[in-house]
């Protein structure tokens, strides 16, 4: 990131993450009433239980919910520890997004992209679907970006970033359909959802076919190392309550903030010791 005056580079850090935690909760919002088809803009924020309207100051990110103790003021039914679960790992990804990238044009690209893995994931949580909005609708934007910003590729002309933005997205939704495709045929049941796949090709159409190849190895060394920890626990049946979902969403933002240094000591790796 630029050097910036110290004070300044503080004040800029804490109204990033505000504003990180501030998109949380209207991500909040987002994973209950997509999944249920409902406008995610009106009506305002409701206790489920007893239907009441949210009063702003009980809608303050981050702060009502221990203000309140986790309790609704009206009825005293629990509020979920997801609300602001979301809205603290929303903060934090968006403020260490901004330290990575900086005041550069990608830094509010990958926001957009870290908010739709979360939205992705929490819903793959709750309901085993990721919702065609974050997954074809990504899939879209990051078309779109690619052609408008051909930094996004490390290009300079806008049909080359389209092109890597194109084959990124191929390799995802395909390698990921492929790998479908054959467990069904080998296990005879499905082995692999369709929304897992667009959601690949919504990665791969932001991050190329790179971020793609890191995405697939460091999700399936996740998801190999949780079920193992499960089998070790004697808790085997608790592999299939995690979808497979959250663990590209995992990999796809550890590719935002640190893949690319990674796959540079890889190529390096491979090419010899010499170019050490």
């Amino acid at each position: 990131m630029n050097e910036l005056d110290p004070d300044i580079q503080l004040f800029a850090g804490v109204l990033v993450f505000m504003v990180g935690a501030c998109i949380g909760s209207f991500l909040n919002v987002c994973i209950h009433r997509i999944p249920r088809s409902e406008s995610v803009i009106k009506p305002r924020s409701r206790c489920p239980e007893c239907r009441r309207d949210i009063p702003w100051y009980d809608n303050i990110p981050l702060i009502s919910f221990f203000a309140l103790r986790g309790k609704c003021r009206n009825c005293g039914a629990r509020i979920s520890v997801r609300y602001v679960l979301v809205e603290l790992l929303t903060a934090v990804l968006f403020y260490l997004v901004w330290i990575q990238y900086g005041w550069t044009v990608l830094t509010p690209i990958f926001l957009v992209v870290v908010s739709g893995l979360i939205l992705a994931t929490f819903v793959d949580f709750e309901h085993m679907i990721i919702p065609d909005r974050v997954s074809l609708g990504g899939i879209l934007a990051g078309v779109i970006s690619s052609a408008m910003f051909p930094e996004l590729h490390d290009a300079v002309r806008v049909m080359d970033s389209v092109k890597e933005s194109l084959i990124g997205m191929v390799v995802g939704a395909g390698s990921l359909w492929l790998v479908g495709v054959l467990g069904s045929w080998i296990f005879r049941k499905d082995a692999m959802g369709l929304g897992d796949v667009k959601l690949l090709g919504a990665i791969g159409a932001f991050l190329g076919w790179q971020g793609v190849l890191f995405t697939v190895m460091i999700s399936s060394l996740l998801g190999s190392a949780v079920g193992l920890s499960f089998i070790a626990m004697k808790r085997k049946e608790w592999q299939s309550r995690i979808p497979y979902g959250p663990y590209l969403a995992l990999a796809a933002v550890l590719w935002i903030l640190w893949g690319a240094v990674w796959w540079d000591a890889y190529i390096a790796w491979m090419a010899g010791p010499e170019m050490f």
